[in-house]
């Protein structure tokens, strides 16, 4: 029988202060750094180890999501590229021409946020999406607040919440879960995330009509200036390449079966050859030299942005499961979040329903700092802990919390998170969270039934 020490309760405490920080939404840095610190020394006994335990934690994170990190940087540098180019008008141009009407403009809107979310980050997506899309949108008749709607569930929920291509959630959730391979995420998490996805779009799809149905429709004008200049042969030679290279990576990914780093591989070496390609378009051989050094520092400016506090976070959770554990505290040490599961196995009686439900409580208190991902960490920790208390699917727990934290967190209900696509629709953020709320709540009530079903 597992018997808990003082170490493991201080660092359970320290795990509610985080969540009771994350709900008043406020940011948990300290609190995490000051919980690694404090494990460190009732671990070692040494003020010294402790300040060194914080920095071989960060290093520990940091390396473990250096790969997402990385990949992400060079996708936002190739689609700095583009639109500097002009190439992302030129991919998005036909579909742009087929909406007449408010439900091809709400679907139009939201499937090609889903793609270009799925390969290039939701947040480029917005831009690159809401500055060519969005006026023909709305022209079309669908309210900008709609617009925005679409934009945020596809991209920033049905997109980010499965992220089956760059696959950055799946590697973080389930490395803190113990799961060795994404691909057994993403296979679990499937008919989680289509159930979401279906009931979320369906919901919002039925109040957007039952809106415009009470609603008069105001004419909007274009507020965008056509761009007079023709584009050259080589911005249409980039256009067609840049979807096809994405489409070979496909192909060569189920051919091969390449799966977690090698699938994250193939896609960032095509999003640096793509970069390359469009600098040398742009300008010449010679002079594309500075050019690529440019591309290159703002994506990393970017994914640093977005991960530096995913990395002290996930620091501070990753000292829950054992084999991270030990890489930071040194060989003696064990998972402190297993070592609460065997306890609970032990000494209380659990079951599926409420083990989901703390999931998916866990992801949504976590998700309410704005970010989606600095959750990831925990909800898969809390996984692999509850696998160790009860029989119980971990891969699906772990899909659970992850579609929870990112769905809440990622960018669709809560007001700070979405000021990107409300801005650049113009439109209220509190607005467009309320729109928002109601089909996301219905999708989780739906979802956490279905999964009790495949726990």
């Amino acid at each position: 029988m597992v018997q808990l020490s003082a170490l493991h309760w201080v660092y359970f405490a320290m795990v509610l202060i985080v969540i009771l920080t994350m709900g008043f939404r406020k940011d948990t840095l300290l609190p995490c750094i000051i919980g690694i610190f404090v494990v460190g020394l009732m671990y070692s006994g040494s003020i010294v180890k402790a300040v060194q335990t914080i920095f071989n934690a960060l290093i520990a994170a940091g390396t473990e999501f250096w790969g997402i990190i990385l990949v992400i940087s060079l996708v936002i540098a190739m689609s700095s590229a583009l639109r500097d180019i002009g190439a992302d008008e030129l991919m998005i141009m036909p579909i742009k021409k087929l909406m007449v009407n408010p439900t091809i403009a709400y679907f139009g809107l939201g499937f090609v946020m889903l793609f270009f979310s799925w390969f290039i980050w939701p947040s480029p997506a917005v831009a690159l999406v809401g500055a060519i899309m969005l006026p023909a949108a709305l022209k079309a008749g669908l309210p900008p607040v709609w617009a925005a709607v679409a934009m945020n569930i596809f991209g920033h929920g049905i997109a980010l919440s499965s992220d089956f291509f760059i696959q950055g959630a799946p590697a973080i959730a389930s490395k803190a879960a113990g799961i060795s391979d994404t691909f057994a995420l993403s296979k679990a998490l499937f008919p989680l995330w289509l159930v979401m996805s279906l009931v979320t779009v369906g919901v919002s799809y039925y109040m957007m009509r039952k809106e415009i149905s009470l609603t008069p429709l105001i004419a909007e004008h274009e507020s965008h200036k056509e761009n007079s200049e023709k584009p050259g042969f080589g911005v249409y030679l980039v256009a067609v390449i840049t979807p096809l290279a994405f489409v070979v990576d496909i192909y060569l990914m189920y051919k091969y079966q390449l799966r977690g780093g090698d699938a994250t591989a193939l896609v960032g070496g095509t999003a640096v050859l793509i970069m390359c390609f469009v600098a040398i378009v742009q300008h010449n051989p010679v002079n594309c030299l500075e050019k690529i050094t440019d591309y290159i520092k703002d994506g990393f400016v970017f994914g640093i942005r977005i991960f530096a506090p995913v990395i002290v976070i996930g620091a501070f959770f990753f000292l829950g499961s054992e084999d991270m554990a030990k890489s930071i505290l040194g060989e003696n040490a064990t998972g402190l979040l297993n070592d609460l599961g065997l306890f609970l196995a032990d000494n209380v009686s659990l079951s599926k329903i409420p083990v989901a439900l703390i999931q998916m409580l866990t992801g949504a208190i976590t998700g309410l700092d704005g970010s989606g991902f600095s959750g990831l960490p925990l909800v898969g920790s809390l996984a692999q802990t509850f696998s160790h208390a009860i029989a119980i699917n971990k891969e699906v727990l772990t899909g659970l919390g992850q579609l929870t934290t990112i769905w809440v967190g990622g960018g669709t209900i809560i007001p700070w998170a979405i000021i990107p696509v409300a801005a650049i629709c113009n439109v209220n953020p509190l607005d467009l969270a309320k729109r928002n709320l109601l089909p996301v709540l219905v999708g989780l009530i739906v979802t956490f039934i279905v999964s009790l079903f495949l726990l």
